[in-house]
């Protein structure tokens, strides 16, 4: 048992690291680009603490939306949830809102299309079984 805790322990912390240094190049990517942009250059301490910074707002995020979604007795975490984190920004809230209405959008055209082409193929089946039927008369 202990040793099964042990290994579960190990592949969290392998896969915490794996994620840790990838935000960390993502960070550094960026940092690059605006350092180009701006032309004042970053230093490497610099591009870490933001990179850390950036890992432990993600994890605060994370919790945050876990916590809105359980206080609403939900298990999984939906686009409501993510809207209350981004609540304390206008810009991010509005560019959320915007994204989520476009894939709603979507999804509604999706289904549409998918009840137009179910109904089509239920007249075609129609169609053919009244064919038979007439034939068979």
């Amino acid at each position: 048992m202990e040793g099964e805790e042990g290994a579960d322990e190990q592949q969290q912390f392998s896969y915490r690291q794996r994620l840790k240094a990838a935000v960390h190049y993502t960070v550094g990517c960026l940092c690059e680009e605006v350092a180009s942009d701006k032309e004042m250059p970053l230093s490497k301490q610099t591009i870490a603490a933001v990179s850390e910074v950036t890992f432990r707002q993600c994890e605060n995020f994370a919790k945050d939306l876990e916590m809105f979604a359980r206080h609403a007795k939900r298990s999984t975490i939906n686009t409501e949830d993510v809207k209350l984190l981004a609540r304390r920004s206008n810009s991010l809230l509005r560019y959320i809102t915007e994204k989520n209405e476009e894939i709603a959008q979507v999804n509604q055209e999706r289904k549409a299309k998918k009840k137009k082409k179910l109904e089509d193929e239920s007249n075609l089946m129609e169609a053919a079984e009244a064919d038979v039927a007439e034939s068979e008369t």
